[in-house]
């Protein structure tokens, strides 16, 4: 029976700390810092069995966004320069906007959805995700899509 899997992108604040060690202890073994599993989970205080049985379903979000192409969108004033900023943060992190479409504004508020292609060149998603929502007159981001 083929096994049924769906994806999530969380925020960090609502993954469970089991899950965050695992990641924490796979960067250890990854970096060379540690040689073994038994001595990556000691460090970050879970057990092996927890590193084995979550080492394949967990990973940062921007280890594997290389190369691919996200899709977000985004809830903003309709605002003058406030579609520019966000535009502009995308091309600080060095990130290519393959399409963009903006709703007519209703009650001043409008749908913005980009679709991104992350570079190898492109910095720390997260990072870029959280400057956008940062922004004075954004009121929601979520991403859609990971291809």
């Amino acid at each position: 029976m083929a096994e049924n899997t769906k994806y999530f992108v969380l925020k960090e604040k609502a993954v469970p700390e089991v899950l965050l060690k695992v990641v924490e202890a796979k960067r250890l073994l990854e970096s060379g810092r540690v040689t073994s599993v038994q001595e990556a989970a000691e460090q970050v205080d879970i057990s092996r069995s927890s590193f084995y049985k979550y080492k394949d379903d967990i990973f940062p979000f921007h280890d594997n966004a290389k190369g691919r192409t996200i899709t977000m969108v985004i809830q903003l004033d309709d605002t003058p320069g406030l579609l520019s900023t966000v535009l502009n943060i995308v091309a600080e992190f060095h990130a290519n906007i393959l399409t963009i479409h903006q709703s007519i504004p209703v009650n001043g508020i409008a749908s913005l959805t980009l679709s991104i292609d992350i570079l190898p060149e492109t910095g720390d998603l997260s990072q870029m995700v959280d400057k956008i929502e940062g922004q004075d007159g954004i009121h929601y981001l979520k991403i859609l899509a990971r291809e």
